[in-house]
């Protein structure tokens, strides 16, 4: 059985920030996730996404963000494609991970856990399925062509605005008044080659010549149809999320989230929680927020696992 100090559950951007922290004290760490990569929902569902809410950075790219995480990831373990299914506490309080795995603390780092984007509701043939997607991981594949996106939020906003500089969009969203900014709202009605198709909805899909005839019905009107040509569909509803494998584990939740204490602890011992999977009065979901909850959790543990030591904790300590 392979032993640890720490086991991280999520290599997101949180996780990663995590282990990097962990090894920079020292802690024998081990990572897992359940996708093939890392990275999480960023690499997912929106790599091209400009971020702007990370200290020292005016604005990065999401795919550079979990880059230069990972870089600083190298003395950890990385086991991808291991959703991780079962842990048990040893009689000498140490975690058992799978049957496979002993470590003195846990840090879960799951976001909102394992997610599918919320599909597209129309019937589909395979052949349509094949122009409509649910992330941007390869814009290439818009490059050049009429592209609709279908949503109203942050991400449908984010990818009109980086797909228009190759492509014409139409935006198409159920309601007037769109969700996400609203600098990137006005951003779109300036370009010439965005259309913002409003209150909208898809109601049928049609090939025809390796194009997609896609109808849209105008929402409270029952007999007012348009139809645009397309090439390809982004669809940007949103995803399912499922944190039921903690509840499994005996972890308090509270509306789906881990209750955790200023330290980040769970309810179990010796087990912590960070980023968007937790829950606190006045908790806002940003990645980071998540970074200092890392550091919290991480100097948590070392106290926990090393009483005696005089702990440093930041790198600028005297």
């Amino acid at each position: 059985m392979e032993k640890y100090d720490l086991a991280i559950i999520g290599a997101g951007p949180v996780g990663l920030f995590a282990a990097s922290f962990a090894n920079l004290h020292g802690l024998k760490t081990i990572t897992f996730d359940a996708l093939d990569e890392v990275g999480g929902q960023i690499n997912m569902l929106y790599p091209q996404k400009d971020i702007k809410d990370i200290p020292a950075f005016s604005s990065i790219k999401g795919k550079e963000l979990v880059s230069r995480l990972f870089e600083q990831t190298e003395n950890t373990k990385l086991t991808l494609s291991h959703k991780v299914k079962k842990i048990s506490f040893s009689t000498g309080e140490d975690i058992i991970i799978d049957d496979d795995y002993q470590v003195k603390s846990l840090l879960i780092a799951t976001g909102l856990g394992a997610f599918k984007p919320k599909t597209l509701p129309l019937s589909i043939t395979p052949e349509l399925q094949a122009h409509i997607h649910y992330s941007m991981q390869h814009p290439e594949i818009f490059s050049n062509k009429k592209v609709a996106i279908l949503g109203g939020g942050d991400s449908a906003l984010d990818w009109a605005v980086e797909l228009s500089k190759t492509s014409d969009i139409y935006v198409v969203h159920r309601r007037n008044e769109f969700r996400g900014l609203e600098s990137s709202v006005s951003q779109l009605k300036s370009l010439k080659n965005v259309e913002l198709l409003t209150p909208y909805l898809p109601k049928e899909l049609h090939l025809n010549n390796n194009r997609i005839e896609l109808v849209l019905h105008r929402v409270g009107a029952s007999h007012d149809f348009i139809t645009k040509d397309v090439d390809e569909i982004l669809v940007a509803y949103g995803f399912k999320s499922d944190n039921r494998q903690l509840r499994k584990w005996g972890i308090e939740l509270e509306n789906n989230l881990i209750s955790v204490s200023q330290t980040m602890q769970t309810n179990l011992p010796h087990v912590y929680a960070i980023g968007d999977a937790i829950t606190y009065p006045g908790r806002v979901p940003m990645i980071a927020l998540g970074f200092g909850e890392a550091q919290i959790a991480i100097s948590s543990i070392m106290q926990d696992l090393f009483p005696e030591k005089t702990m440093t904790f930041h790198s600028t300590s005297i």
